[in-house]
């Protein structure tokens, strides 16, 4: 349906924009007429047929021109109903090439969307005894899986090969550095009930780590029936470590962070000029701050902030908080900081994929470091984007965070919008920032 929608916009504006163009010799009543009328027609032939074409040149190239053919007898009917309707062949030939470009751009788009959906995602497999070797031939045997076994951690077995086209370990220091090194995307617990010895060693392994981690139970011996659906191909599975939100959910969140982004600097340019003049006037150096933080799986990038700092040269490895009354911060940036104008280059950041809107504030690289190790839960907060504002933001965490108990709290507030995000919430959020999340004591 949301494709449906956005190539019938489509259809329309290009109507409009031709109307525009070359339209003038007749009224604009009749070319909305004619595009619902297209609308109309396309919409019937989409649900009337049986299936879609799979091809990459018949299932984007196909519609956009059923789209055409649509358009011309939707034109032909309309000049068939009011003879005063006398469009131009070149209004025709533009309304008609928009449209095709506009709906093969659409389609494009979309298969690109569901061909990074279908990556397949590497596993890693530990287990032992026949539950283990059960699951392997099953997964083994299917041909259609999303999923890629990498590597295995036989808990048994004392010999190390390549087997059918995965690495066998069979001691746990170049396992886990294997999982690290290769990036492996999840990790498969099949084990015992029993053996909760080993699920929280790996459990406490990885635990700073961005990987999904899910047990595959033995449960043969206890089930009542046997029952085929599952998860993770061929096995019932249990998420102990999984992404928060699924790939339609972070779609939406993007299509959203887009769009807000886009309006945001649209609107705020006239200040986002000034700011940069102002900064620019108020003391030497860049009008822009730069610095590295980590992103959605931990991966880096380049912040975006207005200076609000004398220049300095701060020591290697070494990111000082500011603190209340720092002498490092110009009078300007004080005023930037308290009512967190400086935060508005971030809208680039969401432009260019780096952030969210709404998500957890990212840290200093440095400190991350840190905090993982002693905070609870805090490598969790980068399994989405870094927003520019959040839960933990709106609720007076913010700022220098100068106690393990602060920080603890604003991961508390940042893991509770994982576990309940919506697109509702995250407009709640926003609608707080603007009420009363720019100006906070806490900020300085």
């Amino acid at each position: 349906m949301p494709l449906r929608l956005c190539e019938a916009f489509v259809a329309l504006g290009s109507a409009l924009f031709a109307y525009r163009v070359f339209g003038a010799s007749f009224e604009a009543g009749y070319v909305s007429a004619a595009a619902a009328f297209a609308v109309l027609l396309a919409w019937a032939g989409q649900s009337v047929r049986s299936q879609q074409c799979s091809g990459t040149v018949a299932g984007i190239l196909g519609p956009a021109l059923a789209w055409t053919l649509c358009e011309a007898l939707a034109t032909f009917a309309a000049m068939s109903m009011h003879r005063e309707f006398q469009p131009s062949l070149i209004w025709f030939a533009c309304w008609s090439s928009s449209t095709f470009a506009g709906v093969t751009g659409c389609r494009f788009v979309v298969r690109m969307i569901r061909a990074r959906r279908a990556r397949t995602r590497s596993v890693a497999l530990v287990g032992r005894g026949d539950h283990c070797d059960a699951f392997m031939q099953r997964f083994l045997a299917r041909r259609d899986s999303v999923y890629r076994i990498d590597a295995r951690f036989d808990l048994n077995e004392a010999a190390t090969a390549n087997t059918d086209g995965f690495r066998l370990f069979c001691h746990m220091e170049p396992f886990v550095a294997y999982v690290r090194e290769q990036r492996i995307d999840e990790l498969w617990l099949a084990l015992p009930l029993t053996d909760e010895a080993t699920l929280l060693r790996f459990l406490d392994i990885f635990r700073n780590d961005l990987l999904n981690i899910r047990f595959l139970p033995d449960v043969g011996k206890h089930a009542r029936f046997r029952n085929d659906a599952a998860d993770v191909d061929a096995a019932f599975a249990v998420n102990l470590v999984a992404a928060p939100l699924t790939d339609r959910a972070l779609a939406v969140k993007a299509i959203f962070d887009c769009a807000f982004a886009t309006c945001a600097l649209i609107s705020l340019s006239p200040l986002f000029l000034l700011i940069a003049l102002a900064v620019k006037c108020s003391s030497p150096g860049p009008v822009m701050f730069k610095q590295w933080r980590h992103g959605a799986k931990g991966e880096p990038f380049q912040i975006f902030k207005f200076r609000t700092m004398h220049v300095h040269a701060p020591g290697d490895g070494v990111v000082e908080q500011a603190t209340r009354g720092d002498a490092r911060i110009t009078p300007l940036g004080a005023l930037l900081r308290r009512t967190s104008l400086d935060e508005l280059p971030q809208f680039l950041n969401v432009l260019r994929g780096d952030m969210s809107v709404v998500g957890p504030r990212p840290h200093a690289i440095e400190h991350d470091a840190v905090y993982q190790e002693i905070v609870d839960g805090y490598i969790h907060r980068y399994r989405i984007k870094p927003g520019i504002t959040g839960w933990a933001q709106v609720n007076g965490l913010r700022g220098e965070t100068d106690s393990i108990e602060k920080m603890q709290k604003r991961v508390e507030h940042d893991l509770f919008y994982l576990s309940n995000w919506s697109l509702a919430f995250d407009v709640r959020i926003l609608f707080a920032t603007i009420v009363r999340g720019f100006v906070h004591h806490n900020a300085y």
